[in-house]
C-alpha cells in the first residue's frame, strides 16, 4: 500500500510542474492503461522485486490523471477577457472573514450574479467565476483632501450587490516567490477586483448595497461564528499589539500580526505556533481525547461501566477527532488544517479498526488523502514541512507505537522526557535540509525557542484564549489578558534572541541534488545506534551550508529586472558588487515590494548585503520598499535624489545625492549617472520624475541604460547635451512606457536592442501606452515586459542572454 500511495503522490507532484495540461485523449489513454495494469497487477502478481515499482508507475499515473482532471474542472470556470478591466455588477454573499486596514477591507465574495445594465444576466452566456476575491477602498483614500473615506463594514453571510472591475488571476513571478495564481488556484478564487465606488457611476444609482442580513448555509453560519469570535478578542483586547496573535490561534486569521512580529517570530524558528496549526489541532485534540480516555476509565465510580459498552481507547480517538474537527472549522476549513485533520481521522480510524500496526502505513495514508483531497497541496511548504517532520520522528524514535513508558512516577518523567528531548533533536537536525532548500535559511535558535514556545503556547495560551473566546463577560475578559500577557512575555523574550548577530543561518537555496545528499546525510546521522559511523552524515550537509552565491565573472554584469508589480527594481551585479536600482512600490504601512519580492529574493540567493542602493526619485512606485530594505540588510551607501529629510535618506548608512558625472568602476563595469544635474536640486519647479537619477552601466562590449521616470524634457536634454554617451544595447524604458517618454529623438539616439517594461497587470495607468510601445516595435526594439515575462534576466558576457521567468517556469496556470 505504502508504494501505491507514494506513487500517487508523486503522479500529482508531476503534473504540477506542466506548462500545460495534457489532453482530454492524453489522459483517457493514461488512465485506462493504469487501470489495466493493475487488474493485471491483481490477478498475475510478478515476482517482488518487479511487483512495488511497477505498482508505484502505475498509481503516478492515476495521481497524474486525478490531478489534471481536478485542474481542469477548477480552470473551466475563467473570467472572459472581454470583461477585464469592466464594470459589472455582481450579486452574491461575503464568503470569508473581512481584513480591515488603513485603506478599507478585503474579502471573498461567491457569486450568485453577474450582470451589466443593457447586457441581462452574464452568468447565463459564460462560466463565470463562481468566487473572487475583492478589495472595498474608500473613494477618498490617497486623494488630495489626505483624508479617507471609510466603506460601510461587511460581515460573514450578508448578501451585497457590488459594483466592480475584475481581472483574472496575476501573481508577480519571480524566481523563489511566491506564487499567487496558484495560491487563488487552490482557494477555488477565480478573479480578483475592487468594489467601484458610487460618486464614479454615470447614473444615480447606488450599486453598492447590502440585500439581505444573513444567507443561511453551513458555511455562512461557520465564518459567521468565526467573525464574531475575531469581534470579542478585539473588545476584550482594544488596541492590545499582540490581539492579532491570539486572533491567528482562535480562527487561524494571520493578516493582523504586524511585519515586525513576523520578522521576529521566523527568525527564531516559531511561525508554525502562530495559528490554528497542525501542532496545535493535534494538542488540542490530544488533550480533550486524554480528558475523554481518563473519565471514560473510571465511569465504573459512577455506576456507568462505560469501558464495557465501549473501549476507552476507541472512545478517546473519536473524541479527539470531533474535538479536530470543530477546531478546524473555526479556521475556516483552511487547507493546512484540513491536511492535520485528515491524519488524525486516518489515525482515529485506525485505532477503531484496530488497524494501527505500522506508523509508516498510516502516514502513508495520510499523505494520500491528503493529496486526494488537494492536488495543489504539494506545492505548499507547510505540506513537506509537516508531513516530513512526522516521518523523521518515526524514523528516529523507531516508531514503535507499542512501546510503554516504565511504571512509576518518576521513571515515567524522565522517559517522557528523553523522548521529548530526542523527538527535539530529531526535527531539528532532520529539517535542515528541507528547510534550506524551501527557504535558504534556518533558525539557529529554534531549539531553545520552541522549548518555551511549544509548552507556553500549546499548553496554555492557546486553551486559555480558546475558553475565553466562548465564557461569558467578564470571565471571557480576564482569560483573553491573562492569555495576551503570556503572548507579551513570550514575544519580548524571542525578541531579545533573534536580535542576535548568529540567530540565523543563511545561505542560497540549494540544487535539488544538493538537497538529496544533505537529506541522506541526516537520515544516516539519525540511523539507529548501531548503523557505522553515524557522524559522517554531517559532512553530506556540509555542502548545502556552505555553499556561496552565484557570482558574474570578471568583467561581467548580470541584470534581473524583477516583477514587483507597477513599480521598478532591478538588481545589478559584477563580480564582486551589487546594486539595486529602485525599490518597487509600497502596498500599505507595512507592506511593500521590499519586504514581500526583493528581500525573499535576495536571501534565497544567499545575497545578504548590498554595496549601493540606488533610489532614482521619491515616487512611491519607485522608492516603496526602501525603507524595509535599509531596516532587514546592510546597505553602504543609499544614493538618490531624495530630499535630505526623507525618512529614506534618515534611515541610511551613507547617503549621497546623484549627480550628473558620478562614475566607479566595479571589477571591470563601468557605472555612470548620466542625470540630474547639480542645479536642479535647488530649483522647485521640476516634479520628482525630471530628477530621476539615469544611470549608464558598460562593460567592454554591452551597456544598459536605466532611465527612471525621465520625461521628454529630460530625454531632450540628454540627446542634446551627451548623444555620445545614450548609446545602450539595453534600454529600461522611460517611466513605464508613459505616453510622456520614450520620445522618437531618443530612441534614435539610445538605438537599444532590447527594451525592458517594468508594469503592472491592468494597471491604472495603461503603461506601456500603446502608441509608445508600437513606436518601440517601429524602431525595431525587441520589447520585454514584467506583467507577461514575470522577471527578466539578462547576462552581459560575450553576448547577451536574456531569460524570462514566466517561460523558463512555465506552469498550467499562468495566465487563465
Amino acid at each position: 500500500m505504502r508504494a501505491a500511495l507514494l506513487g500517487f503522490v508523486f503522479g500529482v507532484a508531476i503534473l504540477q510542474q506542466q506548462a500545460e495540461l495534457f489532453s482530454y485523449n492524453w489522459l483517457s489513454l493514461m488512465m485506462g492503461l493504469s487501470l489495466l495494469g493493475i487488474l493485471l497487477l491483481l490477478k498475475f502478481k510478478p515476482m517482488p522485486w518487479l511487483h512495488l515499482p511497477v505498482r508505484f508507475i502505475l498509481t503516478a499515473l492515476l495521481g497524474f490523471v486525478w490531478a489534471s482532471g481536478y485542474a481542469y474542472f477548477y480552470l473551466s470556470e475563467e473570467l472572459p477577457r472581454k470583461w477585464e478591466n469592466q464594470d459589472v455588477v455582481l450579486t452574491g454573499t461575503i464568503d470569508s472573514l473581512p481584513f480591515r486596514s488603513e485603506r478599507g477591507q478585503r474579502f471573498n465574495f461567491a457569486v450568485e450574479q453577474v450582470r451589466v445594465d443593457g447586457a441581462g444576466d452574464l452568468t447565463l452566456l459564460a462560466p463565470w467565476p463562481s468566487r473572487v476575491a475583492l478589495s472595498w477602498y474608500g473613494p477618498d483614500w490617497g486623494g488630495d483632501s489626505g483624508g479617507v473615506q471609510k466603506v460601510p463594514s461587511v460581515q460573514p453571510g450578508e448578501r451585497w450587490q457590488f459594483r466592480v472591475r475584475l481581472k483574472r488571476p496575476h501573481g508577480n513571478a519571480n524566481e523563489f516567490g511566491f506564487d499567487y495564481e496558484a495560491w487563488l488556484l487552490e482557494q477555488g478564487i477565480r478573479a480578483t477586483g475592487s468594489v467601484r465606488p458610487d460618486k464614479y457611476a454615470q447614473d444615480a444609482v447606488q450599486y453598492n448595497r447590502k440585500l439581505v442580513n444573513f444567507v443561511w448555509s453551513p458555511g455562512n453560519l461557520i465564518a459567521s461564528s468565526r467573525y464574531k469570535l475575531r469581534e470579542r478578542i478585539h473588545a476584550a483586547l482594544p488596541s492590545q499589539p499582540y490581539a492579532g496573535v491570539l486572533v491567528a490561534l482562535v480562527v487561524g486569521d494571520q493578516r493582523e500580526i504586524s511585519q515586525a512580529d513576523w520578522t521576529v517570530f521566523n527568525r527564531v524558528g516559531i511561525g508554525h505556533l502562530i495559528s490554528i496549526s497542525g501542532l496545535h489541532i493535534t494538542m488540542v485534540a490530544g488533550l480533550f481525547a486524554g480528558l475523554v480516555f481518563h473519565f471514560w476509565r473510571h465511569s465504573f465510580f459512577l455506576n456507568l461501566a462505560l469501558p464495557l459498552r465501549l473501549p476507552a481507547q476507541k472512545a478517546a480517538a473519536l473524541a479527539g477527532a470531533l474535538m479536530a474537527l470543530v477546531y478546524v472549522a473555526l479556521a475556516g476549513f483552511g487547507l493546512p488544517a484540513q491536511r492535520t485533520l485528515i491524519m488524525l481521522s486516518v489515525v482515529a480510524v485506525a485505532v477503531w479498526t484496530g488497524r494501527i500496526s505500522s506508523f509508516s502505513a498510516v502516514l502513508s495514508l495520510a499523505l494520500g488523502l491528503v493529496v486526494l483531497a488537494d492536488p495543489w497541496a504539494v506545492l505548499s511548504p507547510g505540506f513537506w514541512l509537516s508531513f516530513s517532520a512526522v516521518a523523521i520522528i518515526v524514523f528516529a524514535t523507531g516508531g514503535d507505537e507499542r512501546s510503554k513508558p516504565p511504571e512509576g512516577h518518576t521513571q515515567g518523567l524522565l522517559y517522557t522526557l528523553r523522548l521529548a528531548s530526542l523527538m527535539q533533536y530529531a526535527v531539528t537536525i532532520g529539517m535542515i535540509p528541507l528547510t534550506m532548500f524551501l527557504f535558504g535559511q534556518m533558525s539557529l535558535i529554534s531549539p531553545l525557542a520552541n522549548a518555551v514556545a511549544i509548552p507556553l503556547v500549546s499548553l496554555v495560551v492557546t486553551p486559555l484564549t480558546l475558553i475565553g473566546s466562548v465564557m461569558p463577560a467578564p470571565l471571557s475578559a480576564w482569560l483573553l489578558q491573562i492569555s495576551h500577557v503570556l503572548v507579551d512575555f513570550l514575544a519580548r523574550f524571542l525578541t531579545y534572541f533573534s536580535a542576535l548577530p548568529y540567530a540565523v543561518w543563511t545561505a542560497p537555496i540549494p540544487s535539488f541534488w544538493l538537497f538529496v545528499l544533505a537529506m541522506l546525510g541526516v537520515l544516516w546521522l539519525l540511523a539507529p545506534k548501531a548503523w557505522p559511523l553515524r557522524g559522517l552524515g554531517l559532512i553530506c550537509c556540509l555542502p548545502l551550508l556552505l555553499q556561496t552565491a552565484k557570482r558574474p565573472s570578471e568583467g561581467e554584469l548580470h541584470v534581473t529586472a524583477l516583477d514587483v508589480g507597477q513599480g521598478m527594481a532591478l538588481l545589478l551585479e559584477t563580480a564582486h558588487h551589487r546594486l539595486l536600482y529602485d525599490s518597487g512600490q509600497g502596498f500599505g504601512l507595512e507592506a511593500d515590494s521590499g519586504n514581500r519580492v526583493i528581500l525573499p529574493y535576495l536571501h534565497a540567493r544567499g545575497i545578504n548585503e548590498l554595496d549601493v542602493m540606488m533610489i532614482s526619485h521619491n515616487d512611491s512606485d519607485h522608492s516603496g520598499g526602501a525603507l524595509s530594505i535599509l531596516k532587514n540588510l546592510p546597505v553602504e551607501l543609499l544614493s538618490s535624489s531624495l530630499s535630505l529629510d526623507s525618512p529614506i535618506v534618515q534611515a541610511a548608512k551613507q547617503h549621497r545625492r546623484c549627480v550628473v558625472g558620478q562614475s566607479w568602476q566595479w571589477d571591470g563595469v563601468h557605472f555612470e549617472v548620466l542625470q540630474p544635474v547639480a542645479a536642479s536640486y535647488e530649483s522647485t519647479k521640476w516634479k520628482p520624475n525630471a530628477r530621476s537619477c539615469v544611470l549608464k552601466v558598460s562593460t567592454k562590449l554591452h551597456s544598459i541604460l536605466l532611465a527612471g521616470d525621465i520625461e521628454a524634457i529630460q530625454e531632450d536634454e540628454l540627446v542634446n547635451t551627451i548623444p555620445q554617451k545614450l548609446k545602450a544595447d539595453v534600454l529600461l524604458a522611460p517611466h513605464h512606457g508613459s505616453g510622456t517618454s520614450s520620445t522618437a529623438p531618443f530612441l534614435k539616439i539610445v538605438q537599444p536592442e532590447l527594451a525592458i517594461f517594468q508594469v503592472g497587470y491592468l494597471n491604472r495607468y495603461h503603461h506601456p501606452k500603446p502608441e509608445v510601445f508600437q513606436r518601440y516595435a517601429d524602431f525595431g526594439i525587441k520589447r520585454l515586459r514584467t506583467d507577461e515575462s514575470g522577471a527578466i534576466s539578462i547576462q552581459f558576457g560575450a553576448s547577451l542572454k536574456t531569460s524570462q521567468f514566466r517561460e523558463e517556469n512555465a506552469r498550467y496556470w499562468f495566465g487563465r
